[in-house]
């Protein structure tokens, strides 16, 4: 295996593929100037041909372009699954009300060719750059979506298809490493065993307010196989951080009042200790059994900084024991913060 150099920090891009919000090109520009100006080389940006319908890796390529950047001076890692195709209708069919201005629209192609079709389209959007690290986008969606056990067992035989066209482009020198990225770590175990994996992208998982002990075993597992893991959206999908959204999905605070009292005693913590709930989060979220990166995704230049500075922040140790005194992290993996 090549050698892959990850360093604390990688960069979402959905932003660049106007998720929620239309930026301009301009804005764009800066998000990855400022990730470029704040990483150690090669700074990693992590894309998807599902952003923005390949709008995010068509703004990704021709932003590192306009800033002249050394290709060997970045690392991008495409997640396939998903091809640009013609717009037909008023909004794309894909993820209707997520996404802002796309020109195009995308449709899903899990197989053998599907995913070299989606690996050279990528490729061509990002012109002069490439994807070195690839994987097969949320895999564990691809699955729930089957309508019946026999569509499900088709499905993953698909998606063990497209790593094996993933394995023949490591095979060949194409790309670095193949990975797994998925909300549902279990898809990543399963896979894992079915596929020799460099790195995998636990999302919406591994979290200071969800870490289950299972999880934690299987990290260990993953850490004892040399397999790289970047934990993602660590902030609940931002409800840790003040959102309505837990894990993309909208809460109420009344039938969800124990997540709401949970945030209120971890913000009460954070406010003891002059902690930021997001320090916090970060923190956890890096010291999990080999955790090598955290993602972290911004629409927002003047983001980027902090983003980074988050990384090497140092939470006290009597935070953990107070979080461990009031139930607030699992007490049987608090020892692994302390």
């Amino acid at each position: 295996m090549q050698e892959i150099n990850l360093p604390k920090v990688i960069f979402g891009t959905s932003g660049l593929g106007n998720l929620y919000v239309a930026l301009s090109d301009d804005v764009k520009c800066a998000i990855v100037a400022e990730s470029i100006r704040h990483s150690p080389k090669p700074a990693v940006f992590d894309s998807a041909g599902k952003y923005g319908a390949g709008l995010a890796l068509e703004s990704l390529g021709s932003a590192l372009e306009q800033l002249k950047v050394n290709p060997s001076n970045v690392l991008i890692s495409n997640k396939l699954g998903w091809l640009r195709t013609e717009l037909k209708t008023s909004e794309p069919t894909f993820e209707p009300g997520v996404w802002r201005d796309l020109k195009y629209d995308a449709v899903q192609r899990i197989s053998y060719e599907g995913i070299l079709e989606c690996y050279e389209q990528g490729n061509e959007l990002l012109g002069n750059y490439h994807a070195e690290l690839v994987s097969v986008h949320d895999p564990d969606e691809y699955l729930n979506a089957a309508s019946n056990e026999s569509e499900q067992t088709q499905r993953y035989q698909d998606i063990l298809e497209a790593y094996r066209a993933l394995s023949e482009l490591k095979r060949d020198g194409k790309v670095k490493g193949i990975g797994v990225g998925s909300k549902d770590w279990r898809i990543i175990k399963k896979i894992a065993h079915d596929v020799k994996l460099d790195w995998a992208m636990i999302a919406n998982s591994m979290t200071v307010h969800s870490h289950p002990p299972e999880l934690i075993e299987f990290m260990q597992e993953l850490e004892k196989q040399g397999t790289l893991i970047i934990n993602s959206a660590v902030f609940n999908g931002g409800f840790l951080t003040g959102s309505a959204y837990y894990n993309y999905r909208l809460t109420d605070p009344v039938k969800d009042k124990h997540l709401y009292n949970w945030r209120e005693l971890f913000y009460g913590l954070c406010t003891d200790h002059k902690i930021n709930p997001a320090d916090a989060c970060v923190a956890f979220g890096l010291n999990g059994p080999g955790v090598k990166s955290i993602a972290l995704n911004t629409t927002n230049p003047d983001r980027v900084a902090q983003n980074v500075a988050l990384a090497t922040l140092k939470v006290p140790a009597q935070f953990w024991k107070e979080m461990k005194q009031y139930g607030l992290v699992d007490e049987s993996y608090a020892s692994i913060y302390l």
